[in-house]
């Protein structure tokens, strides 16, 4: 659990901030509780605002350059403005609603590499705003999402990396400003793929799973990429056997490699 220090003012004797979460490890869909704790300095303090939310580091791709940018999404506003007495200490709880979009952060109970999203305070003071470092949220797959991977991983695909993207996946449920990418090196059963990205758009029913295959060149072909895209019921994703489902779609664009 990371500390954090949020200067109310420049200079010295201002107030200092510490949000603790109850349990870091969530799924999408479900509630980050916690309190932030605001610890008054040498002097009384008006606080004009105090907010939190999630914060997510993507990538934006531009024209010849790309770069990471912080996105802040689903933020909440806690209470009023207050003073804060000297040496006084202030506990502020609140509930924070995981989106059903949520980026995967954890995969067979590690953490992915270059996936940074997590509890991000806001405290305002005299009319400034003074933001806090992450507190790292762990967003664990939903049952669904986790059928889908355990079938590449029985199909004998191997996790390449993961990141997110600023834009919009079309076609699909996507309300968030950004998206996932999972990606996997493909075995050697699929001999027309190089790798398969896989990305998930959830809402409270279902969600949208989407995957751009990378096909392999041939002689007269420079390969490229293919899209497919299916529905999944969160309730009842139980009653599809999602190895073969996905072999099939899987087999049909690289199953073979295209010399011509």
């Amino acid at each position: 659990m990371g500390f954090k220090k949020l200067m109310a003012s420049i200079g010295a004797g201002g107030a200092s901030v510490e949000t603790v979460l109850t349990e870091p490890n969530v799924v999408p869909g479900g509630v980050v509780q916690g309190e932030v704790r605001i610890q008054g300095g040498s002097v009384e303090q008006q606080i004009e605002g105090l907010s939190v939310g999630f914060q997510a580091q993507v990538e934006v791709e531009g024209q010849d350059t790309e770069y990471k940018q912080n996105i802040e999404f689903n933020k909440q506003r806690l209470g009023g403005a207050f003073e804060v007495q000297p040496g006084a200490v202030h506990a502020v709880p609140f509930s924070l609603e995981v989106p059903w979009e949520a980026p995967i952060t954890m995969f067979m109970g590690r953490h992915l590499t270059g996936m940074h999203i997590g509890v991000v305070t806001e405290l305002e003071i005299a009319r400034a705003v003074d933001s806090g470092d992450l507190d790292p949220v762990n967003v664990h797959p939903l049952p669904a999402q986790q059928a889908v991977l355990d079938a590449f991983g029985g199909l004998g695909f191997r996790f390449k990396s993961a990141d997110m993207e600023r834009g919009h996946i079309r076609g699909t449920r996507q309300r968030l400003p950004f998206y996932q990418e999972i990606e996997f090196f493909a075995p050697e059963q699929y001999r027309g793929l190089n790798a398969v990205e896989l990305s998930f758009v959830a809402d409270h029913r279902e969600m949208d799973v989407v995957l751009e295959m990378d096909k392999k060149p041939g002689l007269f072909n420079e390969g490229g990429d293919s899209y497919r895209a299916f529905q999944v019921d969160l309730a009842n994703f139980q009653q599809t056997d999602w190895t073969a489902y996905l072999n099939q779609w899987l087999s049909e664009v690289g199953g073979k490699r295209n010399w011509f």
